[in-house]
């Protein structure tokens, strides 16, 4: 392990700063793309100096990326490795990690052979629009170097890694502080990490006035997104079959989006590559036009078959579309994670740019289908998809209500936890913002509107796709009373809100969870009152009962359609709003009790809490294919179930 001098960290920290400005640009770096470095002086264990290279590391994002974001590099290591006439992907990640002076460093850019070789103390690497959309043409190098003016070595397209790496070693670049690659990007060099991002900044804004464009990937304004929730749960299930898996589906609100979608002549336009070659593993090589998933998997088939020779050993991908242009339904984007969506909508906006760009000055071109081909059936692409892992969920989109606390918010958690999008809904405004991250959507509103359940499914099948699964968790709890004294207010409240909201929830809903990709989930959380019910608490009961009544006929009648329908019966959950310590004081007092009596007053003698509540209604979203009209209690044991 290095020991970090006063020079080694200034270093470090100037590359860490200059890194970051560099993919503050979503026009320069998007989405992980790019790299940089710098050359330093290090120490190792027993005090020696050694001359390092500080690289990016392979899944750190520039934009945000931090000290621990580089690998230290020896670099006479990879000056040797420089040498060889031949080295593989996969030997040459080996020889990297080997050459670190940190073995708990990440794995270096596959570009750190090229960083090493590079003169300056700093290199930065972008793959800007503005120079990809200048260099995407079927011009003459000459043409791309007179745009950008002196000191900059323009290059064909090299597979990146160690082929690059030996193609810019074999070439004269001690007169030049800049090298184009084209299809690819850009790189400079300088001794100072400022003035190497100056000069990046100064050769794009020569190729961003060549082309016209000042902004790129500008989503432009709101577009209704038009269609019903049908199609689109329709469509999902499609690219969830092709795939082979849950894939959530989301429908863009982008007007730009929308304009690209309506446009006649998309097919020829459309089959050209992409932008990059990396985008290809976003993306690949051209979108869907319409709906007929199974012709765009066809077409897949066949791209892999003529290529298929490229490649010794490989494991073909899956044929779903990823970026979809439907005249009526607009711009939709698939992926497994909601991270996933973002990612290709905007790295298919930023390509509409670019092609359009291109085309403004002559044609775009992209790279031929063989290199693309290799690029996503690169060996190291491969081996990042055998070690993938999912979560269970993933790919799958679940509607909660009464998710802004107690049992529904625990639900909400243990499902996105478990890799689902979830959709909740609650009278509390804290339910727009009760969880952090892109695949939460929060509904304000009462269960028993039904323009609030309409609003919440219209959600779930735009933003993610569809519907999987659906957990009616919301209720109410009317102030107890014989029923001699019973309110007709708190009666008809009660049936509102605990039976009437959850028959309109999974009428609306129906239709969604019947085009699930592997199966709808209906999971109602009820009560232990149905089977035991007690005095004073008429409404409550009555109420939870017709809602499991509900349930089972929903469990005959759904059947059909391969969705299952199961019910959770927890009792005494008292990690909830409705048990304010007062309640629990009282309610303790009455049964002659402690409230720690109270609270583990089951046979086991243990206290039931909302997680647990939510740990059973996963079981039934996860496990438990064949099940369906099942009762499972989350009690601690009650006799009177029992």
């Amino acid at each position: 392990m290095s020991v970090i001098s006063d020079g080694h960290r200034r270093d470090l920290d100037a590359i860490v700063r200059v890194s970051r400005k560099l993919g503050a640009d979503t026009s320069f770096v998007l989405h992980g793309g790019g790299n940089t470095s710098i050359k330093t002086v290090g120490r190792d264990v027993t005090g020696a100096d050694v001359d390092l290279v500080l690289v990016k590391g392979s899944g750190w994002d520039l934009g945000t990326i931090e000290a621990a974001g580089f690998a230290p590099l020896r670099r006479s290591r990879l000056a040797e490795l420089l040498q060889l006439d031949e080295l593989d992907d996969m030997t040459m990640v080996n020889e990297l990690r080997q050459a670190s002076l940190d073995a708990s460093a990440p794995t270096a850019s596959i570009e750190a052979l090229l960083h090493a070789y590079l003169p300056g103390k700093a290199v930065l690497h972008s793959h800007a629009d503005a120079i990809v959309a200048l260099t995407n043409r079927d011009v003459d190098d000459s043409e791309i170097a007179e745009v950008l003016g002196d000191g900059v070595l323009v290059l064909p397209y090299v597979m990146p890694g160690f082929p690059l790496a030996r193609r810019i070693a074999s070439t004269d670049v001690s007169t030049v502080d800049a090298v184009v690659l084209r299809n690819h990007g850009l790189f400079t060099f300088a001794d100072d990490p400022d003035a190497a991002l100056g000069r990046h900044r100064e050769l794009v804004a020569r190729a961003a006035s060549a082309t016209g464009v000042t902004q790129w990937g500008d989503p432009g304004g709101t577009s209704d997104r038009k269609g019903d929730v049908e199609e689109l749960a329709e469509l999902r299930r499609a690219v969830s079959a092709a795939a082979g898996r849950p894939m959530l589906m989301r429908q863009s609100t982008s007007s730009r989006g929308a304009e690209v979608a309506a446009r006649p002549g998309l097919d020829r336009a459309t089959r050209r590559g992409t932008a990059t070659p990396e985008h290809v593993l976003y993306t690949k090589r051209s979108p869907m036009l319409g709906r007929d998933v199974e012709e765009f998997a066809t077409r897949y088939h066949e791209y892999v078959e003529r290529h298929r020779d490229r490649i010794d050993v490989m494991t073909e991908l899956d044929p779903a579309p990823r970026v979809v242009l439907d005249p009526d339904l607009g711009l939709l984007v698939t992926g497994e994670t909601v991270r996933d969506l973002r990612v290709v909508h905007d790295v298919a906006l930023h390509t509409f740019d670019v092609i359009d760009a291109a085309d403004r000055m002559g044609g775009y071109q992209s790279l031929s289908e063989e290199l693309t081909f290799d690029i996503e059936y690169w060996s190291l692409e491969q081996a990042k998809l055998a070690g993938k892992k999912r979560s269970p969920l993933t790919g799958e989109v679940a509607l909660v209500t009464g998710a802004a606390s107690g049992i529904g918010r625990a639900v909400a958690d243990h499902l996105l936890r478990s890799g689902a999008a979830v959709v909740g809904v609650d009278l509390s405004s804290g339910v727009a913002d009760a969880f952090d991250g892109e695949a939460w959507r929060g509904v304000v509103g009462d269960v028993s509107d039904p323009s609030v359940i309409d609003a919440a499914i219209d959600t779930a099948a735009r933003d993610f796709g569809g519907l999987d699964m659906v957990v009616p968790a919301a209720g109410i709890f009317p102030a107890s009373a014989p029923v001699a004294n019973l309110r007709d207010d708190e009666w008809d409240r009660a049936m509102r809100v605990n039976v009437t909201a959850v028959a309109r929830l999974a009428r609306a809903a129906h239709p969604l969870l019947a085009r699930s990709p592997r199966g709808g989930r209906l999971v109602l959380v009820s009560t232990k009152n149905v089977a035991a019910p007690g005095p004073g608490v008429a409404a409550y009961s009555a109420s939870k009962a017709a809602a499991a009544q509900l349930a089972r006929v929903l469990a005959l009648e759904w059947a059909q359609d391969g969705i299952r329908v199961n019910q959770v019966e927890p009792d005494a959950v008292f990690d909830t709003s409705i048990w304010t310590p007062e309640l629990l004081a009282q309610r303790a007092a009455e049964y002659g009790m402690s409230v720690a009596e109270y609270r583990t007053r089951n046979l086991l003698g243990a206290e039931v809490t909302s997680s647990l509540v939510a740990e059973a209604v996963g079981v039934f979203c996860v496990m438990l294919p064949v099940t369906t009209g099942a009762h499972l209690s989350v009690d601690g044991g009650n006799d009177r179930v029992i």
